[in-house]
């Protein structure tokens, strides 16, 4: 590439927030590019001639990870908008209930009725499309998103 070189290309890859998978194929790997490019998120380094094998390998690891990556974005911002639907009071009921709290210990805690906590408890489980509390704690997991007290 006369103009611009792969690691001039990666960065401003990087910069415009792409999530594409980087394989490097050069006839010149020396170790410190090869560290810069790795470290910047490059899949693999490939060293010409590349065999067709080792070139097809990277390209379905390459794919796979970006796959798995796109995968956990999704399930990410999924939860953190079913999460952005619930009321602060929702929220508390929430986090202490999948922290093991009991609807009466959660209503203690909270200063409200135990009957209130059950309604909230309902109002969380449909807002964040949840069948148990281990479901919901599952998928907070899944997000990355922490649930548990410190």
């Amino acid at each position: 590439m006369p103009d611009l070189g792969g690691l001039d290309l990666q960065r401003a890859l990087n910069e415009a927030s792409t999530s594409l998978p980087i394989i490097f194929l050069t006839g010149h790997d020396d170790c410190p590019t090869i560290v810069k490019a790795m470290k910047a998120g490059a899949v693999d380094f490939l060293a010409k001639p590349v065999e067709s094998d080792d070139l097809l390998h990277a390209v379905a690891t390459a794919l796979r990870d970006a796959t798995q990556a796109l995968e956990r974005r999704t399930s990410r911002e999924l939860f953190r908008r079913r999460l952005a639907r619930l009321t602060l009071r929702e929220r508390e009921v929430m986090v202490l209930l999948v922290n093991g709290c009991l609807n009466k210990q959660a209503a203690y805690e909270l200063g409200i009725a135990e009957k209130t906590v059950k309604v909230h408890r309902a109002r969380v489980m449909k807002k964040m499309e949840a069948k148990s509390l281990v479901e919901l704690a599952r998928a907070a997991d899944k997000a990355g998103v922490s649930l548990f007290l410190a």
